[in-house]
């Protein structure tokens, strides 16, 4: 089975709606950051602090091209993976790519007190996330498919993830 990747802003669910998609299509899930963190040994925020956002962004881009490399996963990426359009593109021949939309009030409110988000440190939170989310808006929307994750339960956010995938393998193998 090709995998199931899904993509979107920080706090759009995408470690629980690949949690909960995992268990129903019987797949193993897997979160880019913690690959990324268990590769490196330190936490994306030391990632960040020693040795900068671009370095990151290299190792993120050589975890996306191990991870496409296999099958039956449930991919949630980093809400960055986007900002190198090839990621996108590497995931995609493999798997099923979802967009898990979500808007800057629900982000603010799901991510409040974490302290494992780089980007989102700071003064004004609310300010970095509207204008991150606008940087990013048109790199997200370019994915086809997509699923409105704000205001929704998680279960019902998995529901349609699981039928999006279903429906897109059933059309593969016709």
């Amino acid at each position: 089975m090709k995998n199931l990747v899904l993509v979107g802003f920080m706090g759009s669910g995408k470690t629980t709606i690949g949690r909960l998609t995992a268990v129903e299509l019987g797949m193993q899930f897997m979160d880019m950051d913690r690959r990324i963190e268990e590769r490196e040994g330190m936490s994306i925020p030391d990632i960040f602090a020693q040795r900068g956002e671009s370095a990151f962004r290299d190792i993120e881009e050589e975890v996306v091209k191990e991870l496409a490399a296999r099958h039956d996963l449930v991919i949630a990426t980093g809400g960055g993976v986007v900002l190198r359009p090839a990621n996108v593109e590497i995931l995609a021949h493999g798997g099923v790519v979802v967009h898990l939309r979500v808007d800057v009030e629900t982000v603010l409110a799901r991510t409040r007190g974490h302290t494992h988000r780089p980007l989102l440190q700071g003064e004004d939170l609310s300010t970095r996330a509207r204008a991150l989310l606008k940087e990013r808006r048109p790199l997200y929307e370019a994915i086809p498919l997509s699923v409105e994750s704000a205001g929704r339960s998680s279960e019902a956010v998995a529901h349609d993830v699981v039928a999006i995938y279903r429906a897109q393998e059933k059309q593969a193998s016709s």
